[in-house]
């Protein structure tokens, strides 16, 4: 059905999954924002690119966990809530780090993955570092990036309080370490072509 949308009203996944239009949007606590409808080259190339450096490090150390990329629906039920109509948090990250295949079902990510990167574009430079940042401490995200496209990445690591430390910012020259992958460094360098 074509979704009027409504920011005063709450929906759940049960709602999502009845639009039929191919809009992104993420309910977030059951209110809809709609995302940009497509990316720029460059947020494609950088997404690509560190993709493919995770995915070849998983494989050469024949890890367990999995990468996804989006549109790929990842579900934050509050109070352990599993039913559809009773979750109301969908999230879209452009990439993530999921070790935990129990979380893992036909429809996605059901619960924290445990990396998530969001790569930055001008429109949503605030939703990013504020909401999306909440929304993915509260959830348990264990480690959570925010890459920029002037060759630069935020990394924001989960601690044992539930609360991301104050983070620590990469520049072009340097090798970031993945938490989630043991051994894993992202040269940025190598990621913006």
């Amino acid at each position: 059905m074509e979704l009027p949308l409504d920011f005063t009203r709450q929906y759940t996944y049960a709602d999502y999954l009845t639009w039929a239009d191919d809009r992104m949007r993420e309910p977030v606590n059951g209110f809809v924002g709609l995302m940009s409808p497509g990316q720029s080259r460059r947020h494609q190339q950088v997404s690509r690119e560190l993709e493919y450096r995770l995915l070849s490090h998983v494989k050469k150390h024949k890890g367990e966990c999995q990468i996804f990329d989006a549109p790929f629906d990842v579900r934050l039920p509050q109070k352990g809530e599993k039913e559809d109509h009773k979750i109301n948090t969908v999230v879209h990250p452009d990439l993530c780090v999921i070790c935990d295949h129990d979380k893992l079902d036909e429809k996605g990510c059901l619960g924290a993955p445990d990396m998530v990167v969001e790569i930055q574009s001008p429109s949503t430079a605030r939703y990013d570092l504020r909401e999306k940042f909440d929304l993915y401490q509260d959830a348990g995200v264990r480690e959570y990036w925010v890459v920029y496209q002037d060759k630069a990445a935020d990394v924001f690591i989960l601690q044992a309080d539930g609360k991301y430390d104050r983070g620590t910012f990469y520049q072009i020259h340097q090798s970031i370490p993945v938490h989630v992958l043991e051994g894993c460094h992202i040269r940025l360098q190598d990621i913006f072509l």
